[in-house]
């Protein structure tokens, strides 16, 4: 079982390794006398070669055997581009005295011999021109994409660079590989750190551990048999997340086609028309292609031959059971297909998933009937149908939609499916993508059916994870979705609103600007206070040390004006260069935008970066030490994240206490389709402390005064039942507005399908009338100027003579 990055669409090459076996200092070290990279092949499965697979061979020198434990083989392209990663492929045992260890990677459709049993298995497709492999002492990532700082990374034990590698040892890249040459290091295994001088080209010469060679024991079995062999498709499935078949090759599994896949992980999808009689057993199974485009057509009878292997988008989601390497008869045409699996509320268990104490459920039986999760599980790779799914997560810009095959699950006022809790999952959400080109999925926005029937084959990704690759798509009902206007406030009403706006900064296009503008204008009605999140310095990504947002600024009230909104005024803190996280170069923050003919702002000098803002006990009530100013923003809990923002305003003569916040993200989180359970959620521990300090602040001004009136708000990353949100109101120092509306709207944000709320506005207690109201133009919309929908608060002023001192 195997952990991948994204696939590369690079031809299959195979690679042999020699490893060096100390760790690197400023220079690569010192030549090794064991363990080093050996052989490196990229062009296994090409055209013209002769081996199925690349390979990456690994030979030790030394006189004792060198452990490979919690090691990996690491392969880099040979011009890595700022988007190129290096991909793991894990190691374990080790390489015996004089012997070779073999690290199969992708397998191509061409060739006709496979490897020896390798010794550990990847899913690395490499270049067979240019290329570089590292042997690393660890199996997380590299990041270096130069030869002078991977030869500063202490974790790169040996490296070979070939072919035109920008990435290498010495004074240049080995050289000579080709789809049917590998390059690999002399007899003497000699290692001089000079990757040009210590390898040369010749025809690959892959050795196992058991020191067998290529032809010796990968394919058993006639090619392409015209009988099926004693293996299905349940049989690989097995009865748990992962295959009992995992890693072995298997002869003629038979199968119909149900449907191909020509774009991105390409492949096919086979299913067997004889099922067992266990349901936990899936009769459909994706066959794995590669770079190369199936050559099949749904109907077909096939067999196929390959490598069972369970596939892992991503460290935390579960996998993908497919065969790889294929080899493929097709022994008739145009067969029925199995029918489909109907999903609906009635076959969709109340269950979510199974717990393993946030352990891996990899080995878990399924409960298909207890488990909504285990019950896709079970249908992984088989074709399902869905009739009138309602979409509650709009198309996105990939061409895929939420649905819910469950429509009276949790739903909100406007057609989404409401997420309450941590324990009570929506468990009719699925996504739908298109495997037809000629017919994309429709635009569509929450609470829009796909009317008709849904069909296709169930599949699973990193990215939200079970999804039904439609070979059929239900038709558009539009349900005309509207965007909403909140009221103007009255004249005695203070109206207060937060809007992440998205990354804005002073680079972006006019279309942006005027359609964040008019939300502003028109949707929430011109208050009299936005708190802003998300507004980057004027050159945004750029990072040359520019950290005013002025530019920015001045498009964005500009563009409001010209949308019939107020001349707004702001206020805000620039961060220090590259300290407050978000997008590199953008030094995000939070800004407050006021209307000058409403509301005042109290400007007292003092506030930067670094300086902790106080509360200040006057006669009069309590003042800030300085406006605008930052929450105590030297505190570890800012370390990297965007500090919060306060300003003292003044409106109808009264001060009012303004904490614009934006928390640190969920980002690192496990996913709730994971494969540990229940999932971790290792941000909240840093969302906490932000929580607990602005808590801390609060309290420190009510403790001045304690009528004074606070309002807090903003993009606090975390829902309204978190741990965060109980450290924030802890000692009931605010109260959060979210609770105070129907169940059904209590949502600002969508994500995989659950409307769910991460912004919110909470007020102290001194606050006492007020009005709220979530104004829903973005979430639910395919077209969305930001990911948040923006909210309000109108809160009455206080009559002539009832001060903000406590006279209620």
């Amino acid at each position: 079982m195997r952990i991948s990055r994204p696939r590369s669409v690079l031809l299959a090459g195979a690679v042999a390794v020699t490893l060096s076996a100390t760790a690197l200092p400023a220079a690569f070290a010192a030549p090794s006398s064991t363990a080093v990279i050996s052989e490196v092949y990229g062009g296994g499965g090409n055209s013209g070669a002769t081996l199925t697979r690349d390979f990456v061979e690994l030979a030790n020198a030394g006189s004792a055997a060198y452990d490979l434990s919690g090691f990996s083989v690491q392969y880099l392209p040979g011009a890595p581009s700022a988007g190129s990663q290096w991909q793991v492929s894990p190691l374990t045992g080790a390489v015996a005295p004089g012997g070779r260890y073999l690290v199969a990677q992708a397998a191509g459709t061409g060739g006709t011999v496979g490897l020896p049993a390798p010794d550990a298995t990847g899913t690395v497709a490499m270049a067979a021109a240019s290329g570089t492999v590292a042997l690393v002492s660890g199996t997380a990532p590299l990041t270096c994409k130069t030869a002078a700082d991977c030869a500063s990374d202490t974790r790169v034990v040996d490296l070979v660079g070939y072919g035109s590698a920008v990435v290498r040892e010495g004074s240049g890249p080995a050289t000579g590989a080709s789809a049917t040459a590998s390059v690999a290091r002399a007899a003497s295994l000699a290692d001089t750190d000079d990757n040009a001088a210590d390898l040369s080209a010749g025809a690959p010469t892959p050795v196992n551990a058991a020191g067998e060679t290529s032809g010796g024991g990968e394919d058993p079995g006639p090619d392409n048999p015209t009988e099926p062999g004693t293996v299905r498709v349940h049989d690989i499935q097995g009865t748990t997340r992962v295959s009992p078949l995992d890693g072995q090759a298997v002869t003629g599994v038979p199968g119909i086609v149900t449907a191909v896949r020509t774009t991105g992980s390409r492949g096919f999808w086979i299913q067997d028309p004889s099922p067992d009689a266990d349901p936990r057993t899936s009769e459909g199974v994706l066959v794995y292609t590669g770079s190369a485009a199936p050559t099949v057509s749904v109907g077909d009878s096939v067999l196929v031959s390959g490598t069972v292997d369970e596939y892992y988008p991503s460290a935390t989601t579960q996998s993908v059971t497919e065969i790889t390497a294929p080899r493929i008869t097709v022994l008739s045409s145009g067969n029925a297909l199995p029918a489909p699996v109907v999903l609906d509320a009635a076959s969709v268990p109340g269950g979510y998933v199974p717990s393993a104490g946030g352990g891996s459920i990899d080995a878990l039986p399924l409960e298909p009937a207890k488990y909504a999760l285990d019950l896709y599980e079970s249908l992984e790779g088989t074709r399902v149908e869905a009739a009138d799914t309602r979409v509650t997560g709009a198309t996105s810009s990939y061409g895929e939609v939420w649905v819910t095959v469950e429509p009276k699950q949790n739903p909100t006022r406007r057609g989404g499916t409401l997420y309450s809790s941590y324990t009570d999952q929506n468990t009719g959400r699925i996504k739908v993508m298109s495997l037809d080109s000629t017919r994309p999925v429709p635009v569509a926005n929450v609470g829009d059916v796909l009317s008709g029937t849904t069909t296709g084959v169930l599949d699973y990704d990193s990215f939200g994870g079970y999804s039904l690759q439609a070979t059929r798509l239900g038709t558009l009902t539009d349900r005309h979705l509207k965007r909403e206007v909140t009221r103007k406030q009255k004249r005695d009403e203070l109206a207060v609103s937060t809007y992440n706006v998205e990354n804005l900064d002073a680079l972006d296009d006019q279309g942006k600007f005027d359609t964040l503008a008019k939300g502003v204008a028109v949707n929430l009605a011109s208050p009299d206070i936005v708190s802003l999140e998300e507004i980057q310095d004027d050159n945004g990504a750029v990072n040359d040390g520019t950290v005013g947002s002025e530019a920015t600024l001045k498009r964005f009230t500009d563009a409001i004006v010209a949308a019939g909104g107020p001349r707004y005024s702001w206020r805000y803190v620039a961060p220090q260069d590259g300290k407050d996280g978000g997008e590199p170069g953008g030094n995000i923050r939070n800004v407050f935008l006021f209307n000058p003919a409403r509301v005042s702002f109290v400007d007292r000098a003092g506030g930067d970066a670094t300086t902790a803002v106080k509360a200040v006990r006057t006669r009069k009530g309590v003042t800030l030490s300085a406006s605008p100013a930052r929450i105590s923003p030297l505190d570890e809990s800012w370390s990297d994240s965007r500090k919060p923002l306060v300003g003292e305003f003044r409106f109808r003569g009264e001060p009012v206490f303004v904490i614009g916040n934006h928390f640190t993200s969920k980002g690192g989180d496990q996913p709730l389709h994971g494969r540990y359970q229940a999932p971790a959620r290792s941000s909240e521990t840093k969302r906490v402390k932000q929580a607990a300090e602005v808590n801390t602040f609060v309290k420190s001004l009510l403790a001045a005064d304690k009528s004074a009136r606070v309002i807090t708000l903003g993009d606090l990353n975390d829902f309204a039942f978190s741990p965060t949100m109980s450290a924030l109101t802890a000692g009931k120092a605010l109260k959060p507005l979210i609770s105070t509306l129907p169940a059904n709207e209590r949502y600002s944000y969508v994500y995989e399908g659950n409307s769910q709320t991460l912004d919110h506005i909470l007020t102290s207690p001194g606050i006492r009338r007020f009005d709220y109201d979530v104004v829903h133009i973005n979430a639910e919309f395919a077209d969305q100027a930001s990911d948040h929908d923006p909210q309000i608060v109108r809160v009455r002023a206080d009559g002539p003579g009832h001060g903000h001192h406590g006279h209620h």
